[in-house]
């Protein structure tokens, strides 16, 4: 999915739906730092990029709390 769908799908969830979505990210990261430190992580980069979608994620429920 490109970055421009993603963000906005990201951007048309509701609050509840931010929240149990970076708890889902929150998730995913557990288990990539899991399968690294077992030395099993296959792609490295997806560390990076499920990073970023927890801060994408947050910043936009930031402002959407800001805007009401």
């Amino acid at each position: 999915m490109k970055s421009s769908e993603r963000l906005s799908d990201i951007k048309a969830m509701s609050d509840d739906q931010l929240s149990d979505e970076v708890q889902k990210l929150k998730k995913e990261q557990l288990n990539l730092r899991f399968q690294r430190a077992t030395g099993q992580l296959e792609n490295s980069s997806r560390v990076r990029v499920v990073r970023r979608d927890i801060a994408r994620v947050k910043t936009i429920a930031a402002q959407k709390r800001s805007a009401k």
